[in-house]
């Protein structure tokens, strides 16, 4: 059908109109971890600073900076309180985020005072231990905790309630010992935590696999157990027993993503959204990811807000149920 050069003008702009307006790239990206250098959230920032460099959706290079204190705390209230409007900014979180958020360990802010984007892969909890220590499996240490649990001081991300204390105290749960009779000193993420082990500070180390591995690679850790379901399918993995083949019927699954302010535009979060869809559907982006030994999960947008939110409750139960009496 011919149009007049008036009817042509009029559909023209209505089709303007009805064309929703996207965000574009944006600028000055910034990817935060909310702790020192070296450790999960390190790890996470430097792969989605990859991924998005190979891709060249951004038109500058992503930076990433650490904004360590307590274990994501310092970090959540900075985004939520002072910097919650900025397009180009993500932030690095774990299932520790949430089980901290299910404790009230972020202060006056809970779960849904920030803007959840994406969960692009996905790691276990570990037991890792230097690789001449004495224990060579998780009987050894269960065993050690049993005669003086004073005596073993395991390294954690994080005070009592942590993640990685979680993991230790489900160990002692399932042992019969009293969770309070664990010693643990608190550090500022999974490169400290690796540190103090390394340097003999500590002798056991609650951690995950994602961040062990370099370690384990080089032949400088050992890990007693790995919190999965089965053994990992990766070539470098499928020697680490389960807790669960030890007969401690243990799983602690640890995810990981990014979230944003609270005051970023729904067009900045849809670009974010639509970003991590391509990329996580992407070979590239699935190459990278194992190659820092992180195993596949992907969600975003409303299903996450929807498994976050899930999550926080679970982990609500669970410390409920870890706080009753053996």
């Amino acid at each position: 059908m011919f149009l007049s050069p008036h009817r042509f003008a009029q559909a023209a702009i209505g089709m303007l109109m009805a064309t929703p307006v996207f965000a574009a790239a944006p600028s000055h990206p910034e990817c935060i971890v909310p702790g020192a250098p070296g450790g999960g959230g390190d790890l996470t920032c430097q792969l989605v600073k990859s991924a998005l460099a190979d891709s060249q959706v951004l038109s500058e290079p992503m930076r990433v900076t650490y904004l360590p204190g307590g274990v994501g705390a310092v970090t959540y209230n900075t985004i939520v309180a002072q910097r919650n409007a900025e397009p180009g900014t993500l932030v690095a979180w774990s299932s520790g985020s949430l089980l901290s958020l299910a404790q009230g360990k972020f202060g006056r802010f809970d779960e849904s005072a920030v803007r959840w984007v994406a969960a692009v892969g996905k790691s276990y909890g570990a037991i890792a231990v230097k690789s001449d220590s004495p224990y060579k499996n998780l009987d050894d240490l269960v065993n050690a905790l049993k005669k003086n649990p004073r005596q073993v001081l395991f390294g954690t991300s994080g005070t009592a309630g942590s993640h990685d204390w979680l993991q230790a105290a489900l160990i002692a749960k399932a042992a019969g010992i009293q969770i309070q009779d664990l010693r643990n000193i608190a550090l500022e993420g999974g490169g400290e935590i690796a540190t103090a082990l390394l340097g003999e500070y500590i002798q056991v180390s609650s951690t995950d696999v994602f961040e062990s591995m370099p370690y384990v690679l080089n032949g400088q850790m050992r890990l007693l157990a790995v919190f999965s379901e089965n053994r990992l399918n990766a070539p470098e993995m499928k020697d680490i027993p389960t807790a669960r083949e030890q007969g401690y019927d243990i799983v602690c699954p640890v995810v990981r993503g990014f979230y944003l302010g609270p005051g970023v535009s729904e067009e900045d979060y849809i670009w974010w959204k639509e970003t991590f869809d391509k990329q996580l559907a992407s070979p590239a982006f699935t190459t990278l990811r194992a190659e820092r030994k992180l195993l596949p999960f992907a969600l975003t947008g409303e299903a996450l807000d929807t498994y976050v939110k899930q999550n926080v409750a679970n982990y609500k139960r669970l410390i409920k149920d870890l706080n009753r009496p053996n």
